[in-house]
């Protein structure tokens, strides 16, 4: 004859299952690192495809062995004037990246804007006008370069168009964008690829720009993005000093243990891969 089991058997044993359920540990996040080891990961960019920037920032950065991220602004004469070097800093591994056809900003977005034509004001120029703008922009890029992907920075960091949102139409065209003011992304693995900050440096001083990148080292939690955009070097508008601009590109070079410098695109495809997000 079967032996009834107890009832406070059971209820053991189902308190048993209760608390090996409990107890077993939540799988862990995918892990995730900058290559060498890195703490931070550094993007330089450059916008508007400035002559300083072929003259002053492309050598140190090529001796230095550091990759950047170049903005072009397409209708920029020293485009059409230097294409071989724009070219040549693809080759040598740079990102030449989409900054738009005519850099068309919104006129309305302050009191300074009145540099902005008519023609060219985004408070008058429609989504579909936009975004076709930029996807030309990418197909005379590809002309350039012969690449298929690359990043995106905004105009002004302007991102309507006769008061629409434009990113949206065009998201999919880019790995990633860098769209508003703000130097350092602490997890950028959790961030919108297409909401990326940059600090800007207008005359600062080199050792400011090292304390940057050394507070935001510091900080970091092994997933964090210094995202820095310069204009001109030494020259041209919303400059920095060559020296300035020297100082940090050397403070960065001589840690590669600290930060892991390189295209904007790069560093946004490696986020995409290493941390299984989709594009």
């Amino acid at each position: 004859m079967k032996t009834a089991r107890p009832r406070w058997a059971g209820l053991l044993a189902g308190a048993a299952m209760a608390c090996s359920a409990v107890l077993v540990p939540a799988q862990a996040p995918p892990s995730f690192s900058w290559p060498g080891g890195a703490v931070l990961a550094v993007s330089l960019g450059y916008d508007d495809a400035l002559p300083t920037q072929l003259d002053h920032a492309l050598p140190v950065l090529n001796a230095l062995g550091l990759k950047a991220s170049f903005y072009l602004t397409l209708s920029h004469d020293t485009v059409q004037r230097r294409l071989p070097e724009w070219r040549a800093a693809a080759e040598q591994g740079h990102e030449l990246g989409n900054h738009t056809i005519f850099h068309a900003c919104s006129r309305s977005a302050a009191a300074d804007r009145g540099w902005v034509a008519p023609h060219r004001d985004l408070d008058r120029t429609s989504v579909a006008a936009q975004r076709d703008e930029i996807l030309a922009a990418n197909t005379f890029l590809h002309a350039i370069d012969g690449r298929s992907e690359r990043s995106f920075t905004a105009p002004c960091g302007d991102l309507r168009a006769a008061g629409e949102p434009y990113l949206p139409a065009v998201r999919a065209a880019f790995v990633a964008s860098r769209t508003r003011v703000g130097g350092v992304t602490p997890d950028v693995t959790a961030a919108d690829p297409h909401d990326i900050g940059s600090h800007a440096p207008v005359g600062a001083q080199g050792d400011a720009l090292v304390a940057l990148a050394e507070q935001a080292a510091r900080d970091s939690g092994g997933r964090a993005l210094l995202s820095i955009t310069f204009h001109g070097i030494g020259g041209d508008h919303l400059a920095v000093s060559r020296a300035a601009h020297e100082r940090l590109l050397r403070h960065l070079a001589a840690h590669p243990e600290r930060y892991w410098v390189d295209s904007f695109v790069s560093i946004m495809r490696h986020v995409r891969t290493a941390a299984g997000r989709r594009h």
